[in-house]
């Protein structure tokens, strides 16, 4: 057992109780016994009643993550081999292709602060928080084994705890080689598509794996049709749709690496023909194409977080209320809209309503195809907040007749 014990104040702890992973600074009334930051801890209600266990970090407004619900347990190296194969055990129950896929989601899978991201044999390893920087090497190692079961050998392991995040955990940002330096740049294949994925210097872990299920549904509306997809980042969507049989793919982005890269992916799947890419800011173009009479079959929007904080939720809803606007001018009379939010902050009530007053501002009508979120092995933990974010619509847009 712990030796250190957490008390919260009375009235606190909703989130907690309510399934939520975190104990912030401000909910907590008194630690006492033994303990450095990063330790496991016991956490108790302000009446003595045990909560579970987590791990410690003073640095961090968010101070407590929990590990585990059962104040008996041990968190020692046959829990966390526990967890890690949990996690894996249900990737391949929910995924149907294995082949490169997100393995450990922090929260989401009981291990709060670690995320792992599997691109064929290499892994991208992503550590945020103090207390399960201790188990990083362990979950890495038991995962490596794990697989090796199943037949998979895994060639490296890059990381990528880069984030700013990590120095409010009093952590280092670091970005290197975990074990024998490899070819960073990884060719994997989803949804039928080639890619080259840049571990070392792409954005995040390299590659968007969250949409996988959202590209091939807007895949299915593009045989034959004219598609313009913006924030196209390294080409995921525009070619999802040209490999669909789309007649001719536009893909925008203001990142002039991304576009590189969508070209390379563009040649790799004997694509050129039907997908060029542009690096051009996307909020500037629209209204260009508009102006110039362009028109769509197909719209896609996958813009970055607008907002990643709450302080700026009103700005961001200007921009995905913006975006959304000049995308449904851009469809043609009964064409589609594919349109997406990947911040926590933007609710799903809130995108809805948003994409609704841009609908009303241009006259357009809406009919709803499908919803859907962020693909599987990425879990929604109900009660943890930060694992539901991406939120994904597909609509038919009418004129208003």
């Amino acid at each position: 057992m712990p030796e250190a014990v957490v008390t919260l104040k009375k009235g606190e702890g909703r989130s907690l109780k309510a399934g939520g992973p975190w104990i912030y600074d401000n909910e907590i009334e008194s630690i006492m016994g033994a303990f450095e930051d990063g330790d496991i801890v016991s956490v108790h209600d302000f009446d003595g009643f045990p909560l579970g266990q987590g791990f410690i970090n003073r640095n961090s407004k968010l101070t407590v993550r929990m590990m585990t619900r059962d104040k008996s347990a041990v968190i020692n190296e046959d829990f966390i081999r526990m967890r890690v194969k949990n996690a894996w055990e249900y990737r391949k129950k929910v995924m149907d292709d294995i082949s490169s896929c997100r393995v450990i989601f922090g929260e989401a899978d009981f291990l709060p602060g670690i995320v792992i991201d599997k691109f064929e044999d290499v892994f991208v390893v992503e550590s945020l928080a103090l207390g399960i920087e201790r188990f990083k090497l362990l979950i890495v190692d038991i995962l490596k084994e794990l697989m090796k079961q199943d037949g998979i050998y895994i060639r490296g392991v890059y990381e990528r705890s880069d984030a700013k995040v990590r120095e409010q955990e009093g952590l280092e940002r670091f970005k290197g080689f975990i074990g024998e330096p490899f070819d960073t740049k990884v060719q994997i294949i989803e949804n039928g598509v080639k890619y080259f994925v840049d571990v070392k210097d792409g954005q995040k872990t390299g590659f968007f794996l969250d949409q996988k299920y959202n590209r091939r549904a807007a895949a299915r509306l593009c045989r034959g049709a004219r598609v313009l997809d913006c924030f196209t980042h390294t080409g995921s969507f525009a070619l999802n749709a040209a490999y669909a049989g789309a007649e001719h793919v536009t893909g925008v982005d203001a990142s002039e690496l991304g576009i590189a890269q969508a070209k390379e992916n563009a040649k790799l799947n004997g694509l050129t023909d039907k997908a060029e890419f542009i690096c051009a800011d996307v909020f500037e173009l629209l209204p260009e194409l508009e102006r110039s009479g362009e028109r769509f079959d197909v719209v896609i929007l996958d813009p970055p977080a607008f907002t990643k904080s709450r302080n700026s939720i009103k700005k961001a809803v200007k921009g995905y209320r913006e975006i959304n606007l000049r995308g449904m001018k851009l469809v043609k009379d009964g064409g589609y809209l594919a349109t997406c939010s990947c911040s926590h902050f933007m609710d799903p009530e809130l995108f809805a309503k948003t994409i609704g007053q841009a609908a009303q501002n241009v006259h357009k009508r809406l009919r709803q195809v499908e919803f859907k979120t962020q693909s599987p092995d990425h879990p929604i933990l109900w009660g943890a907040g930060d694992s539901y974010y991406l939120k994904f619509y597909i609509f038919q847009v009418c004129e208003e007749k």
